[in-house]
């Protein structure tokens, strides 16, 4: 049933916005008098403590004028992001329509509205209720999108629409078909003509098919009427208008001829019901395959969702729902169960297959203080572990928003599309209007039926629903097979532009290696003692995070020595650390931090050149101002490194390293996997310049990183790529997540692009083809030869499942990024 529009509320009404900037009672003050002059405000409650305000104000007072005397009294509404579930789309101008609708309304920065997830995603500060409001008066349905429960309601509400359509096609072709054959077959077949006339006779004939053509309209093609009418009716047409108009024009004009045959001129009395009645029949058909195939573009979100656990086994209270899970809460695991969320192994050993989350075939070894991903499924042993992470805030929850999120989004050229499709539909309307009267003025003799079957058949024929189906489609299935390979996309967007990078730059410790390096020289100077310096150094760097910090601090412990604590500590991004241990000044990074101190190391230049060509990363230390040590640690080759590097090659693309490591061990690992250029000692600000002059020597640039000191080149880059085993920080300013951290997912994400980006050309070629190609031929230019009504809706239903059918191709692509 169609539900009823939402009619705007006549008497006052409550909201409550948020407010930022307020800091005392003073700040309440001013809010309160500021709202309170706003005409219509009845009734203003601002509190401090939840930075908000409650309003009573008549239905008349706007969104934009509240915001407005909030900034004026020096405050202000933040922005927030919404997602809202839209009805009643069907094709790109309802986009348009709906995306106007919502930047229309007082306090909406931004929206994007997808045809094919039925979504649209704003950022402002306009209630929801606002927008969904907005959305009303356009003609379409919204409610606000939240979580998992939306996400089943949507599930649930496709599937519904799939059976209805299924079953009205049905309806259609059982009462069409015999339609099609009293009528096609009399032309066709002279013996059914004559048939006809000695049986039930022409006029019976014209009677039944009046009936049953009725009955088509109005029961199974009722969708076509009760939205395309009111929208045609607003001076905002749609697909569902132009079928309306088609269908209706061949159906009145059959009506007129059946009933009333004086009032048309002399050799025009002809019926067309089989034309009505077909094309509902047919393009049903097409809206039920389209169906199918659009739930097939969301089968990876879907798999990712059926990978969330029902229950979880809590010790001392047994099985209990997921949703009733909290952090803290002790879990067991049996062999062979999936784990309900994210936590950390307290007890047991086992192997977890991660596989789903990751995209790596081998299971994973966990012990105690191992963490555990929701989602993932144990193998051998028992486990029990402690929740860390519960509902939303799981990676797998985090990463089916990210894939949504990406999904939902627009590119670029999206944009150039939405602004044709707008006016699509109301040029092809002009464009039947035109026909019909050209065929009239310019026409044979008793042309008037040869008009009407040709305005129908442009009517008919046009399809903005490949237009609008053609890119997000693509995105959809796209996104969806990267995350099922352990590449995250974070923003559409750099889908496209992930395709015209020319350079990729890589970072070294934890992107290029394994990020666990170890200890494996030491060489003192003259007068230090190898037990004290190892000791001073580890104290110092115990209090560091960074990955060569833990490997000196290891290798002291693996020879039993026991560091005091570091006090006065400082990192110093970039250079290394200090601190104050038993009472001396220890120092401990690279060359440029000892020379920064004042400090010659010609002492150590040989030894360091040595261990650099070997592809070890030389410090230095320094106690109480004097240079004490050399020491080198050694960071592995990830496996498939090379395997990687010779896939961007093999790609087109320049490899670059930007490291902040010693230039010649940079140059000795570079030269060892084939890598083109080398940006080595520099710091967190000198990626960003290396990143900019590659950006202006190759152009486009992909960056790869894991660490802290990456996210500024993660940001500076075209598309920044975190490895999803490095920092939050990193993840937070990359496009692009790669989950496994194997550097062949950067391959596999670029190919991907590439491929998907492919599909978007085809599908936009296709879509724009066929109506350039064919409108012409359904208005007549190719007379005597004319497209039948029934053609060109054949024609239009098969076009948006082509468009799907092509997108779905992405479902088959392959990781080709390198050896994993």
């Amino acid at each position: 049933m169609n539900k009823p529009q939402t009619q705007p509320a006549t008497g006052p009404i409550r909201r409550h916005i948020a407010i930022e900037g307020m800091n005392c009672a003073s700040c309440v003050g001013r809010v309160e008098r500021a709202l309170g002059k706003v005409a219509g405000v009845r009734s203003v409650s601002v509190n401090l403590a939840t930075a908000g305000a409650d309003i009573v104000a008549d239905a008349g007072v706007e969104h934009g004028t509240i915001a407005r005397a909030v900034e004026e009294a020096g405050y202000h509404i933040p922005s927030a992001a919404y997602e809202l579930a839209i009805d009643g789309m069907s094709c790109a101008s309802c986009v348009g329509r709906v995306e106007r609708a919502l930047l229309a309304v007082p306090g909406v920065a931004a929206a994007a509205v997808n045809l094919a997830t039925g979504r649209a995603q704003v950022r402002g500060s306009a209630p929801v209720e606002d927008l969904i409001a907005a959305v009303a008066g356009a003609g379409y349905q919204a409610r606000a999108y939240r979580g998992a429960a939306a996400r089943d309601e949507a599930q649930d509400r496709r599937e519904a629409e799939a059976q209805e359509l299924k079953r009205d096609f049905l309806l259609a072709l059982v009462l069409a078909l015999p339609v099609f054959v009293l009528e096609m077959g009399s032309h066709l077949i002279p013996g059914m003509h004559e048939l006809i006339h000695r049986t039930i006779g022409m006029q019976n004939s014209w009677y039944l098919q009046f009936a049953l053509t009725t009955l088509v309209l109005g029961f199974p093609g009722r969708r076509f009427y009760r939205h395309g009418i009111p929208a045609l009716l607003r001076m905002a047409p749609d697909m569902h208008s132009l079928v309306a108009v088609g269908t209706l024009a061949a159906y009145a004009y059959s009506l007129v001829a059946t009933f009333a045959p004086a009032l048309l001129p002399p050799g025009t009395v002809h019926v067309y019901y089989e034309a009505a009645s077909v094309i509902v029949a047919l393009i049903l058909l097409g809206r039920m395959l389209e169906a199918r195939a659009k739930g097939r573009t969301s089968e990876a979100i879907q798999r990712l969702v059926r990978l969330q656990s029902r229950t979880a086994r809590v010790r001392g209270s047994g099985e209990v729902a997921i949703g009733d899970v909290i952090a803290g809460d002790i879990i067991e695991i049996r062999p062979g169960e999936r784990i309900p969320v994210d936590g950390e192994v307290i007890e047991g050993e086992s192997f977890v297959d991660e596989a789903m989350i990751t995209g790596e075939p081998i299971p994973v070894a966990k012990t105690i203080g191992s963490a555990l991903v929701g989602g993932t499924v144990n193998q051998q042993g028992a486990l029990a572990f402690r929740a860390t992470a519960v509902g939303g805030d799981t990676v797998l929850s985090q990463i089916i928003a990210m894939v949504e999120a990406a999904q939902g989004s627009k590119l670029p050229i999206q944009a150039v599309v939405d602004r044709i499709t707008l006016w699509f539909v109301p040029a092809v309307m002009a464009a039947a209007a035109l026909t019909f009267a050209g065929w009239l003025a310019f026409g044979p003799p008793h042309a008037l039926g040869l008009a009407l079957v040709n305005a129908v058949a442009v009517l008919i024929i046009a399809c903005p629903c490949a237009m609008g189906l053609a890119t997000p489609t693509a995105i959809m299935v796209g996104t969806g097979r990267a995350a099922e390979m352990g590449v995250l996309f974070r923003r559409g967007e750099a889908l496209q532009m992930l395709r015209e990078a020319k350079v990729i730059g890589l970072d070294k410790t934890g992107t290029l290696t394994l990020g666990h390096p170890a200890l494996t020289d030491l060489h003192l100077a003259e007068g230090f003692e190898r037990g004290s310096v190892l000791d001073a150094i580890a104290a110092v760097e115990e209090r560091s995070e960074h990955p060569i910090a833990r490997a000196i601090v290891e290798a002291a412990q693996a020879e039993g020595r026991s560091p005091g604590a570091a006090g006065d500590f400082a990192a110093i991004p970039g250079m290394g650390a200090r601190g104050v241990v038993d009472g001396h000044d220890v120092a401990v990074g690279a060359d440029r931090y000892m020379e920064s101190m004042g400090l010659n190391l010609a002492g150590f230049a040989q030894t360091a050149a040595r261990l650099g060509a070997e592809g070890k990363t030389p410090l230095y230390a320094a106690i109480d101002g004097a240079l004490a040590a050399v020491l080198a640690v050694s960071d592995p080759v990830k496996p498939g490194t090379p395997e990687a590097i010779a896939a961007f090659h093999a790609l087109g693309l320049k490899v670059a390293m930007i490291t902040g490591d010693n230039r010649a061990t940079a140059h000795a690992i570079a030269a060892r996997l084939g890598i083109d250029e080398v940006v080595a000692q520099v710091m967190p600000e000198g990626k960003v310049e290396a990143v900019r002059r590659l950006q202006e020597q190759y152009g486009r640039l992909a960056y790869v990183g894991d660490g802290i000191n990456d996210a500024p080149a993660l940001a500076q880059a075209d598309v920044g790529m975190a490895v999803g085993t490095g920092t939050d920080i990193a993840i937070e300013a990359a496009d692009v997540v790669l989950m496994s951290g194997h550097l062949g997912a950067v391959g596999d994400g670029i190919a991907l692009s590439r491929a998907t980006m492919g599909v978007i050309g085809q599908n936009l070629f296709w879509a724009f083809a066929y109506n350039v190609a064919l409108i012409p031929v359904a208005a007549g230019v190719l007379y005597p030869v004319l497209l039948s009504p029934v053609f060109a809706a054949g024609a239009m239903a098969m076009s948006s499942v082509f468009v799907l059918g092509n997108s779905l191709r992405l479902r088959q692509f392959r990781a080709t990024g390198g050896a994993r």
